[in-house]
């Protein structure tokens, strides 16, 4: 099982590939794995994005490179990420059946959290990174505010990312942050990968840990 908060150590961004045709998501993988990016997650909403999983995981399989399901609200889709060979699963929400299911399947999970309650029952659980969700509603001073009683926990920084206000989550705390429909535009990708590298130098101030 991978080890998701030592892939976002080595690079503190993942991309989220919601809803994309086939072919126009491979490339945009493609051009994400080459800048270095190193988690891909594809939301498991329809046929065609467990095909599009499928496909990933073949085509990163030689790069050393992780892809996993997003949205895995249920065991079935947790089932359904096993089958295409997803390395991983991410959740909206804190749910034991579907972190058990994930682990007892060999994929690392990703709850999602929007309280502090949803971090405690993460962390007693043994979760030891969660994604912040809704991010850009809870706003970077939420991530902030919650490093305070948990320290120790990893935090990946989900929904309403972009390049306009990721530093501000990696300043108040997030470990890393997960981008979508920012990567609409096709500068999104080179703009995020060049502030995350910029981001994680010691002479930048704190490191993603």
């Amino acid at each position: 099982m991978i080890d998701l908060r030592s892939e976002l150590r080595d690079s503190p961004l993942m991309l989220i590939l919601r809803g994309i045709e086939p072919g126009r998501a491979l490339a945009i993988a493609r051009r994400a794995w080459t800048a270095g990016v190193g988690l891909v997650e594809v939301p498991l909403q329809s046929e065609q994005d467990a095909e599009v999983l499928e496909m990933l995981v073949q085509a990163s399989a030689d790069l050393g490179r992780a892809v996993g399901a997003g949205t895995v609200v249920t065991t079935d889709i947790a089932a359904r990420a096993r089958h295409a060979g997803a390395q991983f699963t991410v959740a909206p929400g804190v749910d034991l059946d579907v972190l058990e299911a994930s682990h007892r399947w060999g994929m690392a999970h990703l709850p999602g959290v929007g309280s502090g309650s949803d971090i405690q029952q993460a962390v007693r659980l043994g979760c030891s990174i969660v994604k912040v969700f809704p991010a850009a509603a809870l706003g970077a001073s939420w991530v902030r505010a919650m490093r305070g009683p948990f320290p120790d926990i990893g935090m990946v920084a989900t929904g309403g990312m972009s390049s306009q206000n990721a530093r501000a989550f990696l300043d108040a705390g997030a470990d890393a942050v997960a981008v979508g429909s920012a990567l609409e535009d096709p500068e999104e990708l080179v703009t995020l990968t060049e502030l995350l590298s910029l981001r994680s130098r010691p002479e930048t101030g704190r490191n993603i840990r």
